[in-house]
C-alpha cells in the first residue's frame, strides 16, 4: 500500500464521488474487508457492492489483499487520496463544490474541538471554503506534476505547506479576516 495517491484525472474523480464507491472507501481505512462486511456495513446487496468494488479495484483505488474463508479481502491502495478535482466537466465541478463545502465545515468543527471561539459559523466556513478553493486554483499545476510522484504522508504535509507558503502573500487579507473570525486578532 502507498501512502499518497495524487488524483486529477476527471474520470478517476467521477469514479471517486459516487457514494457508495466514497463509502466503500471510508470504510477500508482502518482495515481490509470482504464483499460481505461490506455489504452488512452499507446496507446494500453484494451484488452492488461488487460492482463497486470491481470499479475501484480496475481504476487503483483497491487491491486484493488476502483470502477469508472463500472471500477475498479488499483494501485501499493508499493511505491517503489527495483528490484535486480540475476540468469543466459538470459532474467535476459539483464535485468539487461538495468537496470545498465539506472540507469547510470540517476545518471549522476541528477548530471549534479545538477551542476557537468562532463568532459567525456560516461566514468562517464560507470564507474557509473560499480559501481552500484559491489555494487548490494556485495548486493546480504544481499538484498535477506531482500525481504519478511516490511520496509519504509527511512529504505531502510539507509539499502543501510549500505551495500555500509561495503563495501567501496573496492570502494575506483574507488570512487577517479569519484570525478575526476564530479570535487570532492579535497572533
Amino acid at each position: 500500500m502507498r501512502d499518497v495517491i495524487v488524483v486529477t484525472e476527471p474520470d478517476m474523480i467521477k469514479l471517486l464521488a459516487e457514494e457508495t464507491r466514497f463509502k466503500i472507501l471510508s470504510q477500508l481505512r482502518d482495515r481490509p474487508m470482504t464483499i460481505s462486511e461490506l455489504s452488512e456495513r452499507l446496507k446494500r446487496d453484494r451484488s452492488t457492492i461488487y460492482r463497486h468494488v470491481k470499479a475501484l479495484e480496475d481504476a487503483g483505488f483497491l487491491e486484493k489483499v488476502a483470502k477469508e474463508r472463500n472471500e477475498v479481502l479488499y483494501a485501499r491502495s493508499a493511505r491517503i487520496f489527495l483528490v484535486k478535482p480540475y476540468g469543466e466537466d459538470e459532474e467535476v465541478v459539483a464535485f468539487r463544490i461538495q468537496y470545498l463545502q465539506v472540507e469547510a465545515e470540517r476545518i471549522c468543527s476541528i477548530l471549534k474541538r479545538a477551542g476557537f471561539e468562532i463568532k459567525n459559523e456560516e461566514k468562517t466556513v464560507n470564507l474557509i471554503r473560499d480559501i481552500l478553493r484559491e489555494i487548490e486554483e494556485k495548486a493546480r499545476e504544481p499538484i498535477k506534476k506531482v500525481e504519478n510522484v511516490e511520496m509519504s504522508e509527511i512529504e505531502l504535509f510539507h509539499f502543501l505547506n510549500i505551495l500555500v507558503f509561495l503563495n501567501s502573500c496573496e492570502f494575506c487579507d483574507k488570512a487577517r479576516q479569519l484570525k478575526k473570525m476564530i479570535g487570532l486578532d492579535g497572533y
